[in-house]
């Protein structure tokens, strides 16, 4: 399961991010179009997204310090949680940008903010389960040693029992 969710979280990343990437005056344009920061966090936002959902994408994909990856990516959904609920709740009517785009909507186009924020939060949820869960045996975070070793769960034991 954590495999699965390692690897949705970070193909969406990698997509989001390979979209952006090649035009980054739009990913900018995207940012702004939420009216929530200034200017020049705007263009360091906007220049800067892309690059680090395609490294923590990739970092999640062949699971790679997945949980500090999974941390991130979870800050980030958040982030986009709150931005498209403010939008939403403001009356503003922009597309999100997610997955490329300058924000504007076309002639006649809706926004689908309800759509936006549920998938979000099933990234969310991804990178919940990927931070509590270890990382899986096709991680490399595994074949390094670097997922280390959980104790089994025994039910009626509580958090700092020690038997």
């Amino acid at each position: 399961m954590t495999t699965v969710a390692r690897l949705v979280l970070g193909g969406v990343l990698i997509v989001a991010g390979a979209l952006k990437i090649g035009a980054p005056a739009l990913s900018v344009e995207a940012v702004r179009a939420y009216q929530l920061l200034p200017d020049p966090v705007v263009k360091i936002v906007g220049y800067g997204l892309p690059a680090l959902e395609i490294i923590v994408g990739v970092l999640l994909v062949i699971g790679l310090l997945t949980r500090p990856a999974a941390v991130i990516a979870g800050v980030l959904m958040i982030a986009f949680v709150v931005g498209i609920s403010s939008v939403w709740a403001r009356g503003l009517r922009i597309d999100c940008g997610c997955f490329g785009g300058a924000g504007t909507l076309g002639q006649g186009e809706d926004p689908h903010y309800f759509r936006e924020l549920l998938r979000d939060f099933g990234l969310v949820l991804c990178a919940s389960w990927i931070v509590m869960r270890p990382p899986g045996r096709f991680a490399m975070d595994s074949a390094l040693g670097l997922a280390g070793t959980r104790e089994p769960y025994l039910p009626g034991e509580e958090e700092g029992d020690e038997r």
